[in-house]
């Protein structure tokens, strides 16, 4: 089991902008919401090049840091974005996704039964030190 992914001990990454920075990558910080329900499915990161290619195709396309590359979400899952709109912040300097699902899942994680998660954030923070699974 991924302790970090499935785990209950509470481990917050400070330090990802910091990394996501010292690539170079020219990128905005993107949420990703579904239309249907208003859930926040993750939060990922767009350049420029992912933006135009969202736009054109109508999926969610993201530059992942940890590959340094396009990322077409569901190219390898199969947990396909459909892009609902692209909306921007006051300030232009984040994206909101809003997408629809075209399968049930939405994260790269599986709950306990082997079902795709519907969005990232399926773990709630008990206290300074633990998680609990919400969903």
């Amino acid at each position: 089991m991924n302790q970090l992914e499935e785990g209950i001990a509470l481990d917050l990454d400070f330090g990802k902008l910091a990394k996501v920075a010292a690539t170079g990558a020219d990128v905005l910080p993107v949420v990703l919401q579904d239309h249907d329900s208003g859930d926040v499915l993750f939060v990922g990161y767009a350049n420029e090049e992912a933006v135009k290619v969202s736009l054109r195709e109508r999926i969610a396309v993201l530059w992942s840091t940890s590959r340094n590359e396009l990322w077409r979400k569901g190219a390898t899952s199969g947990d396909t974005l459909t892009l609902v709109d692209i909306r921007v912040n006051c300030e232009q300097n984040s994206l909101l996704y809003v997408v629809r699902r075209t399968t049930g899942g939405a994260c790269h994680t599986q709950s306990s039964s082997g079902a795709p998660r519907p969005t990232c954030y399926y773990r709630a923070i008990v206290d300074e030190a633990s998680l609990e699974h919400v969903r």
